[in-house]
């Protein structure tokens, strides 16, 4: 049972696109262990840039070319120095490990999630 519910317009309203990484920082200067992440929204979004708390499960590595989901209509928020510009989605385990939600097979970047 969901604690609420909303309507497909309400769904509608929420941008989510596919992207791959194409560029990983660390970033010292985050309250939480953190990335600056760089993704390819497409010829329609561009590269648009997060900050990630994905530290425990992933490197900088491993992150670089993985496809993702990125929620793009929320505002931009200022964490520390740098400007996030989206939202990578994923799931946060019990102990605060996020595992990223992405598309099990790839999809063109600036694919919407439907």
């Amino acid at each position: 049972m969901t604690e609420s519910t909303i309507t497909w317009q309400d769904f509608e309203k929420v941008e989510l696109y596919a992207g791959t990484i194409v560029q990983v920082e660390e970033f010292p200067k985050a309250r939480k262990p953190a990335y600056k992440i760089w993704v390819d929204l497409g010829t329609h979004l561009g590269i648009k840039k997060t900050s990630a708390q994905v530290t425990k499960l992933y490197s900088k590595e491993e992150l670089l070319g993985k496809q993702v989901l990125c929620v793009t209509n929320f505002p931009p928020k200022q964490v520390a120095d740098f400007i996030s510009e989206v939202l990578v989605t994923g799931f946060v385990l019990p102990e605060g490990e996020v595992v990223l939600a992405q598309p099990d097979r790839p999809v063109p970047n600036g694919t919407r999630l439907a």
